[in-house]
């Protein structure tokens, strides 16, 4: 189960109206951001694309993150995933521009702690060109309804900041 349709088609809507651009990096979500933002009729002309950054390492190497913050903090972490929206931002830059909003998800969907961290932790990133805020998620239930729960925190919250940014 993924966000309602109805959150995808307006964060798409939204960005088309306004001319700008998302780029998501997915790690417990898997790409499931970014699948439900394209299943949105004209979404090519508003998302970049996506990173499935899940293995630790490749937040740093494809992504930029802090290796060092990695290693420290773990990949569950708020820094980590400002870390990994303002990374792909810069990541999917297209004819020498950024996405105007990158977007991430980090976090343990279980059924094991991860870094110190119980099952359902999660943050969830927004970076623009101005810079990033991360957003601390305690969620409930299963892997596939953690997931899901995540997607549609981030679309929500997504919306939320286009609705209140000029």
């Amino acid at each position: 189960m993924t966000a309602p349709v109805g959150a995808a088609a307006a964060v798409v809507g939204e960005l088309t109206a306004r001319g700008e651009t998302v780029a998501v990096a997915e790690s417990l979500t898997g790409g499931l951001v970014v699948a439900e933002l394209v299943g949105v009729p004209g979404a090519s002309a508003v998302v970049r694309g996506g990173v499935v950054a899940y293995a630790t390492p490749v937040k740093a190497t494809v992504l930029g993150v802090d290796a060092d913050l990695l290693a420290t903090r773990g990949a569950v972490d708020p820094e980590v995933a400002r870390q990994m929206a303002a990374g792909v931002r810069m990541a999917l830059t297209v004819d020498g521009v950024p996405a105007t909003w990158g977007i991430s998800t980090t976090g343990v969907a279980g059924p094991d702690p991860q870094d110190g961290q119980p099952v359902g932790t999660v943050f969830i990133g927004i970076a623009t060109g101005t810079g990033s805020e991360a957003v601390e998620l305690h969620l409930d239930g299963d892997r596939g309804a953690i997931r899901a729960a995540v997607v549609s925190e981030l679309l929500a919250r997504l919306r939320s900041r286009l609705r209140s940014v000029e």
